[in-house]
C-alpha cells in the first residue's frame, strides 16, 4: 500500500455538512504497513512453500481467530496438529510479529497529531490480537494520541460485526452521527456507515488529508508539504 495515493473526499452532500466531533481510526493498513510476508519472505527459501504457508496454514482466516480472541498458544497447537512441519514457523507469527511491520504510514501519524492539536477526540477500533497490540504500544508513540482504544481480541468481537461499533459508542459515550470512521477495508467502512457513522475508505494519506480538510476537521494550512 502506497502512502501517497489520493482517493479524494467521499460522500459529498448532506453527510459532508455534519460536524465531526470524534475521529475513529483503524490500525493495520492505516497506521501500520503490516504484512506477514515482510517476515516470512526472509525465512522461506522456496517461494511455493511460502505461498502455501500463508494461504493454507497461517492464512487470514487463521489469523483473524487471534484477532477474535484466540490465544497464539492455541493457534500454534492447532497448526501443529494440521501441519506439523510448519509448527515452528507458526510460532514465529507471534515471536517475531513486529518484523511483519514494514513501517508507519507517516502521513496518517501527522494527520492524527494535527487533529490532536485541534483538540479533536481520537479513538482506535482495530481487529487486532490482545497479545500483539501491546507490542505496538511498546514500539511506537502514536497510540498515546488516542483517547480510547477498542481491540477486538480483548472483547472477542470483530469488524464488521455491528456489535463492535456499538461497543465503541457505548464505552466512550459517542454518537455514530458525530463520528468519522477510517479503515482500509471497505466492508468495515460500509458497516460503519450503515450504523450512521461518516466513513472514509483509507487508500493513502493524501486521500485522508483531503477528507479531513473537506470535513473541516483540519485546515488546509495544517497539511504538511508533500502529503
Amino acid at each position: 500500500m502506497s502512502d501517497d495515493v489520493r482517493s479524494g473526499p467521499e460522500r459529498p452532500g448532506k453527510e459532508r455538512d455534519v460536524t465531526i466531533k470524534a475521529v475513529i481510526f483503524d490500525l493495520g493498513g492505516v497506521f501500520l504497513d503490516w504484512n506477514p510476508r515482510n517476515l516470512f519472505e526472509k525465512l522461506f527459501d522456496d517461494r511455493r512453500d511460502l505461498d502455501f504457508f500463508l494461504t493454507e496454514v497461517c492464512n487470514p482466516a487463521w489469523n483473524i481467530q487471534q484477532d477474535g480472541g484466540r490465544s497464539f498458544d492455541e493457534a500454534i497447537t492447532e497448526v501443529s496438529h494440521r501441519h506439523p512441519r510448519y509448527a515452528v514457523m507458526a510460532s514465529l507469527f507471534f515471536e517475531r510479529w513486529p518484523e511483519m511491520i514494514a513501517g508507519l504510514f507517516e502521513g496518517t501519524v501527522l494527520a492524527a497529531r494535527a487533529l490532536k492539536q485541534r483538540q479533536m477526540p481520537l479513538y482506535l477500533l482495530s481487529n487486532c490480537s490482545a497479545e500483539t497490540f501491546p507490542l505496538v504500544e511498546e514500539r511506537y508513540d502514536f497510540p498515546a494520541l488516542f483517547d480510547g482504544c477498542v481491540i477486538s481480541g480483548e472483547i472477542r468481537l470483530l469488524k464488521p460485526d455491528p456489535a463492535i461499533y456499538h461497543h465503541l459508542l457505548d464505552r466512550f459515550g459517542l454518537r455514530a452521527a458525530d463520528c468519522l470512521f477510517i479503515d482500509d477495508v471497505l466492508q468495515n467502512v460500509e458497516a460503519a456507515r450503515s450504523l450512521g457513522f461518516a466513513g472514509h475508505h483509507f487508500q493513502g494519506a493524501g486521500g485522508l488529508w483531503d477528507e479531513l480538510v473537506a470535513r473541516n476537521c483540519l485546515k488546509p494550512g495544517d497539511r504538511p508539504a508533500g502529503v
